[in-house]
C-alpha cells in the first residue's frame, strides 16, 4: 500500500512542545562542537527542515528534531516551523530510534538497550519486526541486545571504544567468569576476532582436559584416563605448532610478536597440563 502523508506543517509556539517521553539516546549535549555549528547554521540559513511532532492534550510532543529544536530555543525562537503528524508510541518510538542509527549518534550499548525496550519492556515486536523498521538485519539486533549480558567492566569498554562489537560477540559467549580475561587479552594483545575464537578454544579444551583429570572416580581406570587426557593434550600441541607456523607464514613481522607471545603462552599452559596429566598417571601407577 503507497504511503499517503496526512501530516501538516505550521509554525508552532516553541513553548507548546515539550521532549519525547522516550529517551532514545540519554546523552544530548548542549556544549559539544556539532551542536554548536548547528545553532550557527540556523543562525544564518534558518530552519531548512521543519522538526516533526506528534499532537497530545494541550501540546505537542517532539517525534524527530530534538537537535534543532534545542538549537532554536538557543537562538530565543517564538516560533518553530514543525510537520505535525498523527502517530502512536510505537511508531514514535520507531521514528526516533531509526534517526539516531541514521545518524550515528548512540553507542552499541545505547542500540543494545533500545532494542531491548521496543522488545522486552514494551513489547511492541520481535526481533524481525525491529529489524525491519529500522532497515537492519536481524543478526544485528540480536547481537546487540546479547551485549547486554556483559558485565558492566567490559560495557564502559565497547562504549570508549576499547572494544569491538565483533569481539565483545565473542567475550559473551564464555562463561561469566572468563569473560573479563578474555576482554583485558584482546585490549592488551590487540586480537582480531579470529585470534579471539582460537585462544576461547584453547581456554575450552583445557577446561574439558581438568574436568577429565578431576572427576574421574573409577580407581581402575584412571591410569587410562590421564592416558588420554595427556595423548589429547599432545595432539593440541601439534595443533598449536602449526598453528604457530600460519602466523610466521601469514602475518607480517612488525605484527607477529605480539599473537606470538600469545601462542607462546599459551603452548606453555598445555606444556604445563601434560606434566599434570603424567604425574597424576605415575602417581596411580605407583599406588
Amino acid at each position: 500500500m503507497e504511503f499517503v502523508d496526512s501530516s501538516i506543517v505550521e509554525q508552532i509556539e516553541m513553548k507548546m512542545i515539550r521532549p519525547s517521553q522516550f529517551s532514545i539516546r540519554d546523552k544530548f549535549q548542549r556544549n559539544d562542537c556539532d551542536f554548536e555549528t548547528l545553532v550557527s547554521s540556523i543562525r544564518e540559513h534558518g530552519l531548512l527542515q521543519p522538526i516533526l511532532i506528534r499532537p497530545l492534550e494541550h501540546s505537542f510532543e517532539i517525534v524527530a528534531g530534538h537537535r534543532r529544536f534545542h538549537a532554536c530555543r538557543t537562538l530565543r525562537w517564538r516560533f518553530i516551523t514543525a510537520k505535525i503528524r498523527e502517530l502512536s508510541d510505537k511508531q514514535t518510538y520507531e521514528i526516533q530510534l531509526t534517526e539516531n542509527i541514521q545518524r550515528k549518534s548512540m553507542d552499541p550499548i545505547e542500540e543494545a538497550e533500545a532494542f531491548r525496550r521496543y522488545v522486552i519492556d514494551f513489547g511492541w515486536g520481535g526481533i524481525s519486526e525491529l529489524a525491519r523498521k529500522i532497515g537492519k538485519s536481524e543478526e544485528y539486533v540480536s547481537h546487540h541486545m546479547q551485549l547486554l549480558k556483559l558485565p558492566d567492566e567490559i560495557k564502559q569498554k565497547i562504549v570508549s571504544n576499547s572494544l569491538k562489537v565483533s569481539q565483545a560477540i565473542e567475550i559473551v559467549q564464555m562463561p561469566h567468569e572468563k569473560q573479563q580475561k578474555l576482554a583485558s587479552e584482546v585490549i592488551n594483545n590487540n586480537l582480531t576476532v579470529r585470534q579471539l575464537r582460537e585462544l576461547k578454544l584453547a581456554l575450552r579444551e583445557e577446561e574439558t582436559f581438568n574436568k577429565i583429570v578431576v572427576s574421574s572416580k573409577d580407581e581402575s581406570r584412571s591410569s587410562s584416563i590421564a592416558k588420554k587426557a595427556s595423548l589429547t593434550l599432545k595432539i593440541t600441541l601439534a595443533r598449536l605448532d602449526n598453528l604457530i607456523n600460519e602466523v610466521h607464514t601469514t602475518i607480517e613481522p612488525d605484527q607477529r610478536a605480539e599473537i606470538i607471545n600469545l601462542l607462546m603462552g599459551i603452548r606453555l599452559g598445555i606444556h604445563s597440563l601434560i606434566d599434570e596429566s603424567i604425574r597424576f598417571k605415575n602417581k596411580k601407577f605407583n599406588s
